[in-house]
């Protein structure tokens, strides 16, 4: 099972166990982290999910799809690193995942 870490704005580190085949996003709303919204749910059409994938992560995680870079794009603080955590899905390639929250979600 693999484990990832969010840390949110102010430091706080959450590493989970994550299910294949879940998203980022469903993993952290399951296990109450704060700082992902997720309003609509995983539909990719909101940008509520934004997170900030680690360096070191950012080929694996792969880029944004075209689905996603609309959403992206509204977000003032989006960075090279931008992902929607809805659109990250959860494998056993991304067992040690990092991702850093935003202060916000807008």
């Amino acid at each position: 099972m693999p484990r990832i870490t969010l840390i949110e704005h102010n430091g706080t580190e959450h590493t989970i166990d994550a299910k294949n085949g879940d998203s980022v996003m469903t993993t952290a709303i399951r296990n109450m982290v704060p700082g992902i919204d997720a309003d609509c749910g995983g539909a990719c059409s909101c940008g509520t999910c934004h997170v900030f994938v680690d360096p070191a992560w950012v080929d694996k995680v792969g880029e944004a799809g075209p689905f996603e870079e609309p959403m992206l794009d509204l977000n003032p603080e989006r960075a090279q690193n931008s992902r929607l955590s809805c659109q990250i899905d959860i494998s056993d390639e991304l067992d040690g995942l990092v991702v850093r929250l935003p202060e916000f979600q807008f």
